[in-house]
C-alpha cells in the first residue's frame, strides 16, 4: 500500500501541517509528487483538493481508519503544482527535506498588510444631491457641505485627498455613505518594487524608447532561439559574448517574442548591484509589467510582487537566484545572465546551482533557457562543447566600440625601484590624465581569497600544497594547511625561493584605497561601493546613479563593481592586486581570476572614448591574468580545462562534498568518521578525509568535511542517498549533515 501526504493550504506556517490518505489501487503508480488530489476531509467528508507532498509506503496511523484519495484532479495545470515537483526533485539531487526544499521554491505567504486604494463616489442623482446640499448648509453642517460640494463637482475624489486635504473625518463619510449619498469604494493596489525615473512616458507606460537595430551576429542569434521557440522546440543555449558585445538586447528581442505568445520571462542577474541598471533598460522596452525580486526590498514589496506575478500582471521578472522561484503560470524562457558567477549557487541547504534547477523547471513548464557570459563558466563552456547546450558567440562589440587597450604592471618590478604603494607609477599617471580630461575611472579591488594564501612580496612565489596545486592557508599554531588533502608545514619568515624576508598574507581594502586616493588627489570626487556602503535598500541604486550622473570622478569597489554596468565616460579601469583570488584554497581559484579581470577590463571604453586597463599583479606571466588582459576565453579554457582532466576536477569528474558539523568537537569528528567508514567499501571513486574543514570552527559549531570524486554523477547521487540512509538509521539531534555536489568552494 502507498501513502500519500497531502497538504491542503499552501503556506510557510502549514508546511508541516500535512494529513496522510491512501492511495486507492487504481490510482497505484499514477499519482506523483506535485500532483492536485481531491480528498473527503473532516468529519463530514467534504471534498476539498490539496496537492501531493511525499509518497510513502510507511502508514502514519493505523491503515484501516485511513481516507483513501478520491482523484487526481485534471486539467489543474496549476503554479504550485509545477513547485513542489521541483522541490521534490531539488530534495532528491541535493539532499535536504522536503520542508527546506519546499520553503526554498515556494513564494512567502505571510500575514503582510494588502495596500488598498480608497474613493469616494457620489451615489445620487446631481438634483438630489444640490437638496442634500442646501439642507446642509442650511443646518450649518460645514463639513458635510464641503465634501458634498466637491463631489458634485467632480462625481468621484481620492479619500486620502478627502480626508487630508478637504479635513474630512473618516466619521462623517462612514454617516453619508449611511445615508446613501456617497459610495466609499476600494481597490487592492500592489506595492511596486521599481520607482520609475520620472522619464516622458509612452503609451504603454514606459519611458519613450527607441528600439535598437541588431547588428548582424546579434541578429543571427536571436533569429536562431526565435524560430526555435516559434516551432514549439524549447532547449538550451549558451552566449558567449565579449564584455560590450549587447547579450541584454539580444536577449530583450527574444522575450519580446515570448510576450507575444503569451509566456513570461524570467531574467535572473547575479548581484542586486546590477537590478537597477537591468530593469530600467528592461522598463523602457516593456513597461510596467517588468519587476524586480531581491532581498533589499521589504516583505510587503516582495509579497506583492509574487502576487502580481501570480495573476498574469507581470511579464518579466528580473532578480538574483530566488527570483528563479516566481510563480509564472505560463513560464516561456529562463535568462542567467552572467552565468560564471558563483552568487548562482546557495550556501544553504538544499545547495543547488540556479542554473540546474532553471533546465529543471524549464522542462517542467516546456519553457527555453539561456546561459550568458563574457566568461562562461568552465563546466558551462564544457557542456556546451559536448551537446547540452547550443553554442552561440559575439565577437564583436556593439555600436562599433573597441576593446580597451590592457597593461599589465608587474608589482615585483615596482617594489624593486622603491614603490611599496598599492598603486604602480603607470596606474596613478593614467589616473591624473583621467581627471584633467574630466574622464571617470574605476578602481576594482580583487578580494576574493583576501585572507588565503601567503606569498613573497619580493619574487612572488606562493607557499603552495605539493600534492594539490592550491595555495596553503595561514592557520593559528603558526602552520600553514592545505584544505583539499590535509597537508601541513610549519609558517615560514623566509622565502623558499629568493630567501627574502618580505613574505605574508595580502592585507588591503577598499576604505585605505579611498584614503589613498584622496590623499594623492585631493580634487578628486571618489565613492566607494562595498558590502559597508551598500547595507540600506536604496544604496546600490544612488552609488550607481551618482557615478552614472558624473557626480563622481572615481569609483572604488570590489567584485559588486565590476559586472554588467555600462558608464559610457569611464576610460581607465585599474585592477589592484589582481592575483588576490588566483591562491584562493579552490581549484576554481584559475577560472574565477581570469573571469574576474576580464569582467573588470570589459567595464572600460564601453562608449565613444578609447578606454585603458592597467592589471597590477605579482605573478604577471600566469595564463588567466595574460589571457584575461587579451580577452582569450578558448586560450584560457583550454589551459584550464587540461588541468582539470589531469587532476579529475569538475566538469572533467564530479565532486561532492559531505560536511559533518556540530557544537561538540568529539561527535563531529567520531559521526563523520562513522559515516565514512560506513560508505568506503561502497565507493567506486575517491575518498578524501574525514578531516577538520578548512574553517574549522563557525559560531561555536565544529565541522568535519569528506569529499569523494567519481567521474560518473549518478554514482555520487547513489553514495548521497546511502549517507541519507545511514543519518536515518542513526538520528543524533546535535549533528547536521549537509551535501554540496560540484562545491564551488572548499569547505
Amino acid at each position: 500500500m502507498t501513502y500519500a501526504n497531502i497538504i491542503v493550504n499552501i503556506s510557510h506556517e502549514n508546511l508541516d501541517k500535512s494529513f496522510q490518505y491512501k492511495v486507492p489501487s487504481q490510482l497505484e503508480g499514477t499519482v506523483s509528487v506535485g500532483d492536485y488530489v481531491s480528498i473527503p476531509f473532516g468529519r463530514g467528508n467534504r471534498i476539498i483538493n490539496g496537492y501531493v507532498l511525499e509518497l510513502t509506503d510507511q502508514p502514519a496511523f493505523d491503515p484501516n481508519k485511513q481516507k483513501a484519495i478520491i482523484e487526481i484532479v485534471k486539467d489543474a495545470d496549476l503554479v504550485e503544482s509545477k513547485l513542489l515537483k521541483l522541490a521534490a526533485w531539488m530534495k532528491a539531487e541535493y539532499g535536504s527535506t522536503m520542508i527546506t526544499a519546499l520553503k526554498t521554491v515556494l513564494p512567502i505567504k505571510k500575514n503582510v498588510k494588502k495596500q488598498e486604494k480608497k474613493r469616494i463616489v457620489l451615489a445620487v442623482p446631481t438634483e438630489e444631491a444640490y437638496d442634500s446640499l442646501r439642507t446642509f448648509e442650511k443646518k450649518h453642517q460645514t463639513a458635510r457641505a464641503r465634501i458634498l460640494r466637491e463631489l458634485i463637482a467632480e462625481r468621484s475624489l481620492d479619500y486620502r485627498l478627502v480626508t487630508s486635504k478637504l479635513n474630512i473625518s473618516p466619521a462623517t463619510l462612514r454617516l453619508l455613505s449611511e445615508q446613501g449619498i456617497l459610495r466609499i469604494e476600494s481597490e487592492r493596489v500592489y506595492r511596486n518594487a521599481y520607482h520609475e525615473t520620472g522619464e516622458e512616458a509612452s503609451e504603454n507606460g514606459a519611458p519613450s524608447y527607441a528600439k535598437p537595430v541588431l547588428n548582424p551576429e546579434q541578429k543571427q542569434i536571436a533569429d536562431a532561439i526565435i524560430e526555435d521557440l516559434k516551432a514549439g522546440s524549447h532547449k538550451s543555449y549558451l552566449i558567449r559574448g565579449i564584455t560590450g558585445s549587447g547579450k541584454t538586447e539580444v536577449y530583450m528581442e527574444i522575450i519580446e517574442e515570448v510576450i507575444r505568445g503569451g509566456r513570461q520571462a524570467i531574467v535572473l542577474i547575479p548581484e542586486i548591484a546590477l537590478t537597477y541598471q537591468t530593469v530600467l533598460r528592461f522598463y523602457k522596452r516593456f513597461g510596467d509589467r517588468v519587476s524586480t525580486l531581491h532581498s533589499k526590498l521589504s516583505e510587503g514589496e516582495r509579497y506583492d510582487q509574487f502576487e502580481r506575478a501570480r495573476k498574469g500582471e507581470i511579464d518579466v521578472m528580473i532578480g538574483p537566484r530566488s527570483a528563479l522561484f516566481t510563480p509564472f503560470a505560463n513560464l516561456g524562457l529562463i535568462v542567467i545572465d552572467e552565468e560564471h558567477e558563483g552568487t548562482y549557487k546557495s550556501d544553504s541547504m538544499p545547495k543547488y546551482h540556479a542554473a540546474e534547477v532553471a533546465m529543471k523547471l524549464a522542462s517542467l513548464h516546456g519553457a527555453s533557457l539561456i546561459l550568458g557570459s563574457a566568461t562562461p563558466s568552465v563546466s558551462s563552456y564544457y557542456e556546451a562543447l559536448h551537446g547540452t547546450h547550443r553554442l552561440f558567440t559575439l565577437d564583436k562589440r556593439a555600436k562599433e566600440a573597441v576593446l580597451p587597450d590592457v597593461e599589465i604592471t608587474d608589482l615585483r618590478e615596482e617594489l624593486k625601484s622603491g614603490n611599496r604603494s598599492i598603486f604602480g607609477r603607470s596606474l596613478r599617471d593614467k589616473i591624473a590624465e583621467r581627471l584633467e580630461k574630466e574622464e571617470q575611472i574605476m578602481l576594482f579591488l580583487n578580494r576574493r581569497g583576501y585572507a588565503g594564501f601567503v606569498s613573497c612580496r619580493s619574487c612572488g612565489h606562493v607557499m603552495k600544497c605539493p600534492h594539490c596545486d592550491v595555495s596553503l592557508s595561514e592557520h593559528s599554531g603558526n602552520k600553514l594547511v592545505c584544505h583539499y588533502c590535509g597537508y601541513e608545514r610549519p609558517a615560514v619568515s623566509e622565502c623558499p625561493e629568493c630567501h627574502s624576508k618580505m613574505i605574508g598574507g595580502m592585507r588591503a581594502g577598499t576604505q585605505q584605497i579611498e584614503q589613498q586616493i584622496k590623499k594623492i588627489f585631493p580634487q578628486a570626487r571618489v565613492l566607494r561601493m562595498d558590502a559597508d556602503t551598500t547595507k540600506t535598500k536604496d544604496s546600490y541604486e544612488q552609488i550607481l546613479s551618482s557615478f552614472a550622473n558624473r557626480e563622481a570622478d572615481i569609483l572604488v569597489g570590489t567584485q559588486m563593481i565590476v559586472k554588467g554596468h555600462d558608464f559610457p565616460y569611464v576610460t581607465l579601469v585599474g585592477i589592484l592586486a589582481a592575483d588576490l583570488s588566483l591562491y584562493a584554497t579552490d581549484y576554481r581559484s584559475s577560472e574565477r581570476t581570469f573571469q574576474l579581470l576580464t569582467q573588470a577590463a570589459g567595464r572600460a571604453g564601453r562608449g565613444e572614448r578609447k578606454g585603458e586597463v592597467v592589471i597590477q599583479t605579482y605573478n604577471p606571466e600566469h595564463y588567466s591574468i595574460t589571457c584575461a588582459a587579451s580577452q582569450d576565453y578558448e586560450s584560457f579554457y583550454k589551459e584550464e580545462v587540461a588541468y582539470r582532466e589531469l587532476l579529475q576536477y569538475p566538469p572533467c569528474a564530479h565532486l561532492l562534498a559531505i560536511l559533518a558539523e556540530s557544537p561538540d568537537e568529539e561527535l563531529a569528528a567520531s559521526y563523520a568518521r562513522h559515516l565514512a567508514d560506513y560508505l568506503k567499501n561502497d565507493i567506486m571513486g575517491n575518498m578524501i578525509g574525514p578531516a577538520d574543514a578548512a574553517v574549522r570552527k563557525i559560531s561555536d559549531v565544529f565541522r568535519q568535511v569528506t569529499y569523494i570524486k567519481s567521474q560518473d554523477a549518478s554514482e555520487l547521487h547513489r553514495i548521497k542517498d546511502k549517507a541519507e540512509q545511514y543519518c536515518t538509521d542513526h538520528p543524533d539531534a546535535k549533528i547536521r549533515i549537509t551535501f554540496d555536489f560540484d562545491p564551488l568552494h572548499g569547505y
